[in-house]
């Protein structure tokens, strides 16, 4: 055996199922040695943790429990953990920490080029909200993976009390160091987890001194090494001016007991001295943004003179979020009718990681951006372009929307005020009427835009580009998509995809990914994809069953995957519809969202053409669907089949050209029939 993990299972109850599972679920590497031996230990009391441990104790055989009498004490729990392992090497992680996907093949991959002492980790820390960013230097047992031999061979031990992990984390890396057998592997192998419900680590008080004691214990086991004053020091001040660990009522005295070098008074006055500064500074760049943004607008009033530019099309996705949904697939085929357009994608700063290599942008709010909204002949977006250009005479604006409306909009939604979030239905009428095309995806959007966008557009009955693919993929594309998601072969895939909510903030799941997979038993994957307004995570636990796809880039590809669509009231049951594969309707707050927004299909009513399959109000009644077949029923197809015909008809494979065809001039020797 290879690798243990020892995990200490103490007031992390909402945590402690996924840390232990990111571990039990790990891929195996082929040929290679057994998949981890995983210890939880637990306290005597614990007993939510506890049971959540030995539930995964019965499942798995690589698990055991241990459980210690008496007070908890975290080293004592990791110290119990190594006593009992028996892998070649020792991972220590917490109950909010996860071991991310592959974590395991890329260890055994690396170790099998020699076998350090020492193995240092790539890691992160993602908090509530889901968003993930790079872990600190700050020492801490999850970031180093240790030779078990060489653990006990230098009696390493965690101490007792806060920051247990100083002294045996700094003592292994000086050793391993000393002997040449301290290593690094460059992948994100642990995740650490922000609890907003604050723990240890984010409650200010006076045991965060405990720190400097660390460190004189490491110092006398050591032997006074000359490298631990820069460690000391570091880690010392990283806990100063951590606002969640040391109070501002304690720094003085924290800074005095810890003997930093300099004067507290001195430094302080230097902290007010750059907080200013940052305030001046701060000032300067509003400032700067303010004549910066005047500056544009000025530019851009003189760059409408210019001639209008009859080669270059203008394109822009999800208020500027990257390549994707109809105006991609509009560009592609743009880029095969029409070659001599030039096309140029509309992206803010923050996604430009997002554009494919090679493809032509310009940042939003930029000169660049100006200049082509002001030259460009074509204008094609699902939703709009910022900043309030002013659309000129010559210039024509597709608008292709990004989804058949099941929740109310534009002036429809004018009877739900208290979710509209500020919107100026006036703006909203005025962009109205730039538009020159709509682009409608069936007879029902059509209907709808006509009321909610009132204006004197072009109504394209042409169907959706971006489901162009979804009509035309073979069997080849479709596996190789899921090979690409690391979905086995012959597994049953559920794409999971719930909407956002106007009445709540954030990404909350009426169902836990986990627990639906665990019930399903094994050959079930499900991939979860929150909506984009939450960002590039699920926040969900990944693994070999459960795959967050939230940033992945096409959703059209996640559809080719997924045998079945389970979704609430997201428009993306109307694209999957295309692929006449089994849709089910998991709607536990459908009275508030009907209430909060309002509809226009009655989702639950099990009438043909409004009900698109199986329904389920409950995560058990979920299951239940699943497990009975009810969700491919004779039944659910027929409901399935009157759905398709109502929002489907003009799905059939060409609905990117018949757009091209008619909003952009084509040569004649790419007409059909042209001799």
């Amino acid at each position: 055996m290879l690798l243990s993990v020892v995990v200490p299972a103490h007031r992390v109850q909402g945590y402690l199922r996924a840390a232990l599972e990111s571990v039990t679920e790990q891929a195996e590497p082929e040929d290679g040695p057994a998949g981890p031996e995983l210890i939880a230990v637990g306290a005597t009391g614990d007993g939510p943790e506890l049971a959540i441990a030995r539930e995964c104790a019965e499942r798995d055989p690589r698990v055991r429990l241990l459980v210690l009498d008496g007070p908890w004490d975290t080293g004592a729990a990791r110290n119990a953990g190594a006593a009992a392992a028996r892998g070649t090497y020792l991972l220590f992680l917490d109950g909010d920490d996860l071991l991310l996907p592959g974590a395991v093949a890329a260890i055994t991959a690396r170790l099998s080029e020699n076998r350090p002492d020492v193995l240092r980790l790539g890691h992160d820390e993602v908090d509530w909200w889901g968003t993930a960013r790079p872990g600190d230097a700050v020492p801490a047992a999850r970031k180093q993976l240790y030779r078990r031999a060489f653990w006990e061979a230098h009696r390493l031990r965690f101490t007792e009390g806060p920051y247990d992990d100083v002294v045996p984390v700094h003592r292994a890396a000086l050793l391993a160091s000393d002997a040449g057998t301290l290593a690094s592997l460059d992948r994100t192998c642990v995740r650490h987890r922000l609890r907003r419900t604050g723990t240890f680590a984010t409650t200010p008080g006076r045991a965060h001194f405990a720190v400097i004691d660390a460190y004189e214990r490491l110092t006398a086991e050591t032997g006074g090494d000359p490298r631990l004053p820069a460690l000391r020091t570091a880690h010392l001040r990283a806990v100063l001016d951590d606002p969640g660990r040391i109070a501002p009522r304690d720094r003085a005295a924290y800074f005095r007991a810890a003997g930093l070098p300099g004067r507290y008074a001195a430094r302080r006055a230097r902290e007010v001295v750059r907080a200013g500064c940052a305030r001046v500074r701060a000032a300067a760049r509003a400032g700067r943004r303010s004549l910066r943004a005047r500056v544009m607008r000025a530019l851009y009033r003189v760059d409408l003179h210019r001639q209008l530019d009859p080669c270059l099309a203008v394109y822009g996705a999800y208020w500027n979020r990257g390549v994707a949904c109809n105006p991609a697939a509009v560009h592609a085929k743009a880029r095969e009718l029409v070659p001599h357009i030039r096309g140029v994608w509309v992206v803010s700063s923050r996604h430009r990681d997002r554009m494919p290599p090679g493809m032509p942008y310009v940042i939003e709010g930029s000169r660049a951006y100006w200049r082509t909204m002001a030259t460009a002949t074509y204008l094609v977006s699902n939703s709009s372009f910022p900043g309030g250009f002013t659309k000129r005479p010559g210039q024509t604006y597709l608008q292709t929307h990004h989804g058949t409306p099941l929740k109310t909009m534009g002036l429809d939604q004018l009877p739900y005020p208290a979710l509209t979030g500020g919107v100026s239905f006036e703006r909203v009428v005025a962009h109205t009427d730039q538009w020159d095309f709509s682009l409608s995806a069936n007879p029902h959007s059509t209907e709808v835009w006509d009321r909610a966008y009132p204006s004197s557009y072009e109504q394209l009955p042409y169907g959706y580009p971006r489901n162009d693919i979804l009509c035309t993929a073979t069997r080849g594309q479709t596996d190789k998509i899921r090979a690409e998601l690391g979905i086995a072969p012959g597994s049953t895939v559920l794409l999971y995809a719930p909407t956002h909510r106007d009445y709540r903030k954030g990404f909350v799941p009426r169902l836990g990914p986990e627990h639906l997979t665990r019930e399903l038993g094994p050959g079930w994957v499900l991939l979860v994809r929150a909506h984009y307004f939450y960002g590039r995570s699920a926040g969900t636990t990944a693994g070999d069953r459960v795959v967050d796809v939230t940033g992945h880039p096409v959703v059209e590809e996640l559809f080719l995957a997924a045998d079945a669509l389970i979704t609430d009231y997201s428009s993306l049951m109307f694209d999957y519809a295309c692929l006449d594969r089994p849709i089910i309707t998991y709607a536990p707050d459908w009275d508030a969202y009907r209430a909060s927004r309002g509809t226009y299909i009655d989702l639950l009513s099990g009438r043909p053409g409004d009900t698109p399959g199986a329904v389920a109000t409950t995560e058990d009644e979920l299951l239940e669907v699943l497990r009975s077949g009810a969700w491919r029923s004779p039944e659910a197809e027929a409901l399935r089949a009157a759905f398709r015909g109502r929002f489907c008809p003009y799905d059939d494979g060409r609905a990117a050209e018949r757009v091209v065809r008619r909003v952009f001039p084509v040569p004649p020797d790419r007409v059909p029939g042209h001799p």
